[in-house]
This record gives structure tokens, sequence and C-alpha cells, in this order.
């Protein structure tokens, strides 16, 4: 495969510029500041700093930046209206909504844009939460004016969830077989087996570092055991381990290919998934991006030839960084609440939905009952 430059977190693709940045620095500072009947000292004025801090850091940086897309498209669509969206009014943004599923009023199969789905109107919901909590004000969700119409695009357009093809385990072992045995085949193979037996997400795997607190950005750090690798990982809802154990071939070890990478990248401090050199000798300091992991699954099924069944493209659509969860979910015969627990999912529910192959029927309660 063929790698493209990747670019440091520092330095990140696609993210708001320095102003951006300021803007919200700004904003941290507009609402996090001592009151006015409180004298200033420097022990207070340092503890505003550090809670203006915590602030910004109150959600990730990926989801800031959506936010604040979501803010300022919906910014514009006031603007290009004549409107204005301070103070907030559920009014308006319910008729934002049903323009969002459709566009200009018209069905969906009659209107030039693009309608959003379901999720993503409610992601755009939650973007003009925050963008109003930025500014001091409160946008209440439940008002009739949003909650019926929101109700009603639900009832008429929500769908069953598109879901991924999941990666089985003969499926990643010929998708291993495409991988060059250089650098950058090592440290795709660690990828790969690391993302399916630890059932992780792509920003996960990439936001990995050798040691705790290694670096600023870092999302979690990996311990390597005598009997597998122990994770440490910051989830959405606080921190978790995940456990890998070895397998049983060096050909299939997650651990082993992880330690492999290593050893031959010679990282033993900072992030751990990083690029390669242009003439593929060494690696560098630079943190992979998500996308890279996306890449090398779309990769990696076109060159093992998964699904022949199907046009190039349409299978290559298929496999996304969510496969690897659903192919361990899908492929490891344990209880249910271990694989649960590995992925790091709050319900059943949530685990079942990633389950592509399962025996449904297996506990049959129609019988238990005496029927």
């Amino acid at each position: 495969m063929t790698e493209t430059p990747e670019k440091s977190p520092s330095n990140p693709p696609e993210r708001p510029d320095r102003h951006e940045g300021d803007e919200r620095a700004d904003r941290a500072r507009d609402t996090i500041a001592l009151p006015a009947h409180v004298a200033g000292s420097g022990a207070l004025d340092r503890l505003v700093e550090t809670a203006r801090d915590y602030a910004l850091q109150a959600a990730s940086e990926n989801t800031r930046y959506a936010y604040a897309k979501d803010w300022a498209h919906f910014a514009r669509w006031c603007r290009m209206r004549g409107a204005d969206p301070l103070p907030p009014s559920p009014q308006l943004i319910g008729l934002y909504i049903a323009d969002l599923a459709a566009p200009g009023g018209k069905a969906p199969s009659q209107s030039a844009a693009r309608p959003l789905s379901v999720s993503s109107i409610e992601r755009r919901l939650s973007g003009l939460t925050w963008g109003y909590a930025q500014r001091g004000e409160r946008l209440d969700r439940k008002d009739r004016h949003i909650a019926s119409v929101l109700a009603g695009i639900r009832r008429k357009h929500a769908r069953p969830p598109a879901q991924k093809e999941a990666i089985l385990p003969e499926d990643l072992r010929d998708m291993l077989a495409t991988l060059p045995h250089d650098l950058r085949g090592l440290r795709d193979r660690a990828i790969l087996l690391i993302g399916f037996a630890g059932g992780l997400r792509r920003s996960e795997i990439v936001s990995l570092d050798h040691g705790k607190d290694n670096t600023p950005d870092s999302g979690g750090w990996v311990e390597i055991l005598e009997n597998g690798v122990l994770i440490a990982l910051r989830g959405k809802t606080g921190w978790r381990e995940v456990e890998i154990a070895r397998g049983s071939s060096d050909q299939t070890c997650p651990v082993h290919a992880l330690t492999q990478w290593l050893h031959f990248a010679r990282i033993d401090f900072g992030p751990i998934f990083t690029a390669v050199s242009r003439n593929g000798l060494k690696a560098t300091a630079e943190r992979l991006s998500d996308k890279h992991v996306a890449r090398l699954i779309k990769s990696c099924v076109r060159d093992a030839g998964l699904r022949p069944d199907l046009p190039e493209a349409e299978r290559i659509r298929l496999f996304s960084g969510h496969s690897l969860r659903a192919g361990l979910a899908s492929s490891a015969e344990v209880d249910e609440r271990y694989v649960q627990k590995q992925l790091g999912h709050a319900s059943a529910e949530m685990t079942r939905r990633y389950q592509r192959r399962r025996d449904r029927f297996r506990i049959n309660l129609t019988k238990a009952a005496g029927l």
C-alpha cells in the first residue's frame, strides 16, 4: 500500500485555524471569571486560568470542531433568511431542522440539496445546544416547536442504520497477507491485529502512547506483559482497560505484531503508531491520523479481494474502521458480556448491533416457557 504523508496532531488537516482557536479561548475568558464582588489576587487569577483550561477540555477536539461547524452552518442559514441566531428561538430552530430534512420545503426526491439523515440532524441539534451554551444561552430541545418537528422527522424518515461489513478472522488473514514485509508492513499488521483483538475504534488505535502521559494528546497507553497487552484507554465515559491476550501463532498474534513493530521502529516513548520516513527505513515522531486506519482497511480489502461478488467501489464502501470491532463481536465465541466489556459498551443491546453473525435462537424462551 502506498502511504501518503501523515501530519502530526499539532497541525492536523481539516481542523479549526488559529483564529477559531482564539475565539474558543475568548469565549472561555468571557464565561469563566471571578464574580464581580470578589477582589482578585494572584492565587485566584491562577485558579481562573486553570478553570478556563479545563473548560476548553470539556469536549474532545474532534467534537468541538464538529460542533463549531454545526454552529457556523446554522448561523449562515439564519443570515441567508434575514434572521439572527441569538437569542435562541425554538420556532426558528424547528424551521431549520425541517429544512435539513426536506431542503427548500420539498420532498427529498424533488430537492437539489441533499437531505440529512435523522442521526445527522440530531447531531446538528447537539452542536447548536453546545454553541448556545458557549455564548451563555440555553436551548431547550424539549420545546414543542423543536421536539414535535424532530419526532415527525424521525417517524417519516428514520431507517435502520446502515451497517458496515464485519472483518472476520479469515478475512483478516487474507488482508494481512497483502502487506509487505518492511517497516510499514510491520506497523500496519500491528494496527489491524490490535484494532481487531481489542475491538478498538480507529481513533483509539492511533491515540495510544508507549507510556502514561507521554504526550498531551494521548488517548491511552499500553503495557506489554508476559501473557498479553494491557491497554489503558480514555473512552467516551471515562477510563477503561482493554486486555489483549497472545494469539495461537506469531502470524496472527496481536502482541507479537506490536512488539515487532516497536522493536524495529525503535519506539520507546510517545505515540505508538507513527508515520514512516519516505525511504521506509525509520519511524518518525509524527502520530498517524485515524484516517490512515480507514485507508489501510479499504486498501487491504481491495488487495485481498474480499466480497468478489460485488463491484469494487461497492465492496470498498462496505468496510470501514468499525469493521474491525464488528469482526470481533461477530466471531468471538465467548459469553456476550465479555465482548460487551471489550468493546466498552454500556448495554448488551449495543453489542448485539455489532454482531453480524450469531445464533439468535440459541436461548429458546418459547420451549423454556413450556410451549
